[in-house]
C-alpha cells in the first residue's frame, strides 16, 4: 500500500511538473498579440513570434502537389544609371547617362573636323560631348566612339523612328497615259501606275539597336490613293499595269479613271493629280514589344484633258478649217 501511494505521489508529480513547465515556456516566448490581422507562428523549437497575416500567406507556395509551376517569363532588368556607387538619373537636357564613361553623352554637332587629335586617327564612328558635374561647374569633353553609347532608349519607339529615318521613303514615281506632256480625251481611259523601288513601294528592311534592345522594322505600300482633280478618288491597291501602245484604247485592268469634262477652265487647263502612297509599318523589338505605324507619301502631276476637234473639209477642195480649243 506504501509502494503504491509512492508512484502515484511521483506521477502526479511529473504531471503537475509537465502542465507547468510548457506554460512557463510559452509565456516565456510569446510576446503580447498586436492590434490588427496578426497570427502566431512558431518553429521547431517552439519559439513563437507574431506576423501579419498578409505577410505569411504571401509567403506560403502556389503551386499544388502533382502539378507543374507555370513557366516563368523573362524579363530584361530595368536599366540602373550608376555615377560611381550612386545612383544617377538617367536622362536630362545634357543628354543620356553612359555608365561605361560616367558622364552624360551627346553626339556633337557638328562634328569636328577628322584631322582633330580627339579622332586618334580613325576615320569611322562619331565624336561625343562627355559632360559630368564637378563640383558646382559641368565639365565637357570629346570622346571617340567607333559605335553607339551605352545610354538609354527607354521607348523602343525611339529606335523605330530611327530605322524608318534610314529607310529614306520616297514619294510615288508616277506613270500616267496619257503622259503629263501630252492631251487626253474625254470620256476616253486614262491609266495610272507607278514604278517599283524598294524606297518608294518596299517591301524594305531596316534595323536599329543599342545595348540590349533592338528592333526590326518592315515597310510596305498598301495601296495608293489618286485624286484626280475632278472631285473623284480612285483606290488602287497594287502599283497599277504599265499602259503599252498594242493595249489601244482599252481601260486599264488594274487602275484607271475617265473625265468626263476637259480641264481647258482649270489653271494651267490641266487637272491636278495627286498620288498618295499609303505606307503600313510593322516592327518587332527584342523584348517582345510589336506595333504598327501608317504613313504616306504623296507626288503630284497635271493631265491635260481636252475633246475631239471637229475638221470643217471645204466641198470646193479649199484648206481646211480646225476649231481650236480655248487652251
Amino acid at each position: 500500500m506504501l509502494r503504491r501511494l509512492v508512484l502515484l505521489t511521483v506521477t502526479t508529480l511529473a504531471l503537475i511538473s509537465t502542465q507547468h513547465v510548457a506554460p512557463t515556456w510559452a509565456a516565456m516566448t510569446r510576446q503580447p498579440k498586436p492590434e490588427g490581422e496578426y497570427i502566431l507562428v512558431c518553429n521547431s523549437y517552439h519559439l513563437c513570434v507574431w506576423r501579419l497575416r498578409s505577410v505569411v500567406q504571401d509567403q506560403r507556395p502556389t503551386t499544388k502537389p502533382g502539378k507543374k509551376p507555370a513557366r516563368s517569363v523573362t524579363r530584361t532588368p530595368e536599366r540602373v544609371c550608376m555615377d560611381g556607387g550612386a545612383a544617377r538619373s538617367c536622362t536630362s537636357n545634357l543628354g543620356n547617362w553612359s555608365n561605361s564613361q560616367q558622364c552624360y553623352l551627346g553626339r556633337a554637332e557638328p562634328q569636328p573636323p577628322k584631322s582633330e587629335p580627339v579622332w586618334q586617327g580613325h576615320t569611322d564612328g562619331a565624336i561625343w560631348n562627355c559632360v559630368r558635374e564637378q563640383g558646382t561647374r559641368f565639365v565637357t569633353r570629346w570622346i571617340w566612339l567607333p559605335g553607339r553609347p551605352d545610354t538609354v532608349v527607354v521607348d523602343p519607339l525611339t529606335l523605330v523612328y530611327e530605322a524608318i529615318g534610314e529607310m529614306r521613303l520616297g514619294a510615288p514615281l508616277i506613270k500616267t497615259a496619257p503622259a503629263a506632256d501630252q492631251i487626253g480625251l474625254v470620256n476616253m481611259p486614262v491609266w495610272l501606275w507607278v514604278t517599283k523601288t524598294e524606297n518608294t513601294w518596299g517591301p524594305i528592311v531596316r534595323s536599329s539597336t543599342v545595348p540590349g534592345l533592338g528592333v526590326t522594322v518592315t515597310a510596305q505600300v498598301k495601296a495608293i490613293n489618286w485624286s484626280m482633280g475632278d472631285g473623284k478618288t480612285v483606290r488602287c491597291e497594287g502599283p497599277g499595269t504599265p499602259y503599252d501602245k498594242a493595249m489601244g484604247v482599252k481601260a486599264s485592268p488594274t487602275c484607271g479613271h475617265r473625265y468626263v469634262k476637259t480641264s481647258r477652265k482649270l489653271t494651267n487647263c490641266k487637272y491636278p493629280v495627286i498620288a498618295t502612297a499609303q505606307w503600313d509599318i510593322a516592327w518587332q523589338s527584342t523584348l517582345g514589344d510589336s506595333g504598327q505605324i501608317s504613313m504616306t507619301q504623296q507626288a503630284t502631276t497635271q493631265l491635260r484633258i481636252g475633246e475631239a476637234v471637229p475638221v470643217l473639209v471645204d466641198p470646193n477642195g479649199g484648206d481646211t478649217a480646225q476649231v481650236n480649243p480655248e487652251c
